[in-house]
């Protein structure tokens, strides 16, 4: 069974950086797509960016802020996050789709897998 398994939680002031992962562990048996999404408390869950292959896709409140990435070899996806201000502070959790060829899809729905997401604070 494939677990994932997100790292890099903290507290960072305005203006900070922070350096999420999360690497999927077991029998992988095919392609699969990863994104990251973010929760507040009482809000829906929001996307924030998503990767199929090399193409990337951001949300519009962290574009040129947020990267993420992949290592295909480690099984393992990063979300590089810069200049990071209060309202980034949420439960941070990264998802995959099984399968690729559609592009980075945006939607929780669309995604088959979850992480148990990690916190990421900014303070003012």
């Amino acid at each position: 069974q494939v677990q994932l398994v997100e790292s890099g939680a903290g507290l960072v002031q305005a203006g900070g950086s922070l350096r999420l992962s999360c690497a999927a562990s077991g029998r992988i048996l095919g392609p699969y797509d990863m994104g990251w999404f973010r929760q507040t408390p009482g809000k829906e869950r929001e996307f924030v960016a998503a990767i199929s292959g090399v193409t990337t896709v951001y949300a519009d409140s962290v574009k040129g802020r947020f990267t993420i990435s992949r290592d295909n070899a480690k099984n393992t996806v990063y979300l590089q996050m810069n200049t990071l201000q209060p309202e980034d502070t949420a439960v941070y959790y990264c998802a995959v789709r099984w399968g690729s060829g559609v592009g980075p899809e945006t939607k929780p729905a669309q995604y088959d897998l979850w992480g148990q997401g990690t916190q990421v604070t900014v303070s003012s």
